[in-house]
């Protein structure tokens, strides 16, 4: 990529990419449902032969060069790049001309979300992936829009104005997703080659982003911001091992969970007060998973922490799903040797297991109450995690600022996605197992007694927590206040967890 792109160059490539149709929708059908399904599953041979059974359009010319990594004619390159030409390409670093014939050296594709703040699309540029490549990826690669990037996405609690850091920003994509919503963002990233992209997403896509190069809080020292996003280089990788590959784009340089620790504690020095920071990280167990919970919060110091733990994976599982991500193929001798060395340096630390999933970091502020939450959810998820995180930050301080009969005198609601399943013996006429289920958010299954699940499911803002408990005692025949003092802790979580509500 050119260090500083033409912004000249950059508005005549927008203009030919909105005129091809270059689009999520647009792209599926230049080659059709079934090559879509086969391109999710990393195979673009459906996509290629129906290209070439199909009639020569821009967005077909743009996906088997830039999406499918295949080279189109140079004469072609007219339909392709109708306005800035085969010339402006070339001067943007986006392809290559060997002859008469023009590859792609970059990875340009069309990305588009839909949330809770509407609908939005971009254009993302990116190293060449595996696809294309045809083998490993170099160390100095620079990821584009993935799975793990629109996880972070799909969590992050959006900032009503306000400043966003991106820490470690990569090609841009947390800042594209920060800048719907904030008045200003930040991006920083250790790598030159990732801020080169990162600048080119952001005017080709008419945003606004300070970049900034250096390592994690470095160039943004002195600073606070509202929140801050970072998909960091979390993945542990062997230090020192001979022949294991370092990508800048996920291997942090620190020994073991080093990295995550280092973007935690930091964290805390560069969040204005009721800011959050929000991340995805990776660490390590050893032998006792309460001991890994407790290192993973001591990291955090003073913030209010909330860790979602998604994966607990062992060091052969996370090993094999690193060496293939680099593009090493199973059973290789290369795949081999790797995996022994991610299992040796596992070993020699005496990691016996690795956890993954999200954290938020909160600092305290006005109206805030102290949070330490560690959770494990490794079931489906349902939509809108960042409204019920949200949710439960809300939740969770309007609770804790309110005494137990504070709370017993509060006219609750349920929330709209809660469902009541029961469980019942084949004859028997009353149920084995109660549960509350949530259709959307975290979508939490609870075990429930009958005086919790009466108090829930009466829940709507007619009665208080006290009414209901004691009329459920009476049909129960138990003692009123003992039965509350036993319901309002249960309800303080249902609160937090999102089953009930605040009064409105």
């Amino acid at each position: 990529m050119q260090h500083e792109p033409d912004p000249r160059l950059l508005t005549l490539l927008r203009e030919d990419l909105g005129s091809a149709g270059f689009t999520v929708d647009g792209l599926e059908e230049a080659w059709g449902a079934v090559a879509a399904a086969a391109l999710g599953r990393d195979d673009p041979v459906p996509a290629l032969a129906e290209l070439d059974r199909r009639p020569v359009t821009a967005a077909r010319l743009l996906g088997r060069l830039f999406v499918l990594g295949a080279g189109i004619p140079a004469a072609s390159a007219p339909v392709a790049f109708a306005r800035l030409g085969l010339a402006g390409a070339v001067a943007l670093g986006l392809v290559e001309a060997d002859g008469d014939e023009v590859r792609a050296r970059v990875d340009l594709r069309p990305s588009a979300i839909a949330d809770e703040h509407g609908v939005a699309s971009w254009w993302i540029v990116s190293d060449l992936g595996e696809l294309a490549l045809g083998g490993e990826l170099p160390a100095e690669h620079v990821l584009g829009a993935g799975s793990a990037s629109s996880t972070l996405a799909g969590i992050t609690v959006p900032s009503d104005g306000g400043s966003v850091l991106d820490l470690g920003t990569g090609s841009g994509i947390q800042a594209l997703h920060a800048a719907r919503t904030a008045s200003r963002v930040v991006g920083t990233d250790v790598s030159a080659r990732a801020l080169r992209f990162a600048a080119v997403n952001a005017a080709l896509n008419g945003v606004t982003v300070d970049l900034r190069e250096g390592d994690l809080y470095d160039p943004v020292a002195g600073e606070r911001f509202d929140r801050i996003v970072s998909n960091p280089p979390f993945v542990i990788t062997p230090r020192g091992a001979r022949d294991v590959p370092a990508y800048t784009y996920r291997d942090g340089g620190r020994v073991g969970d080093g990295l995550v620790a280092a973007v935690v504690r930091g964290a805390r020095d560069h969040l204005t007060p009721g800011g959050i920071a929000q991340l995805l990280g990776n660490w390590e167990v050893r032998d006792d998973p309460a001991a890994a919970r407790d290192r993973v919060l001591d990291w955090v110091g003073p913030l209010d922490a909330w860790v979602v733990e998604r994966d607990l994976l062992d060091p052969a599982e996370y090993a094999e799903t690193w060496v293939r991500d680099g593009g090493a193929q199973p059973g290789s001798p290369r795949w081999r040797a790797l995996v022994r060395a991610w299992l040796d340096d596992f070993a020699d630390r005496g990691v016996t297991a690795i956890g993954a999933g999200y954290l938020l970091l909160r600092a305290p502020g006005p109206g805030t109450a102290p949070l330490r939450r560690f959770e494990h959810l490794d079931t489906p998820l349902g939509a809108g995690l960042a409204r019920a995180l949200a949710g439960g930050l809300a939740a969770h301080d309007w609770q804790a600022a309110r005494s137990d009969d504070a709370l017993a005198d509060s006219r609750l609601t349920v929330a709209p996605d809660v469902t009541e399943h029961r469980h019942h013996w084949p004859g028997e006429a009353d149920p084995t197992v109660l549960e509350l289920r949530q259709g959307s958010g975290f979508a939490r299954v609870r075990r429930v007694d009958t005086v919790l699940a009466a108090v829930v499911g009466a829940s709507d803002g007619e009665l208080t927590v006290r009414e209901l408990v004691r009329a459920v005692a009476r049909i129960l025949q138990v003692d009123g206040d003992a039965t509350l003092a036993a319901v309002l802790p249960a309800v303080r979580e249902l609160l937090v967890e999102g089953f009930l509500g605040p009064p409105r």
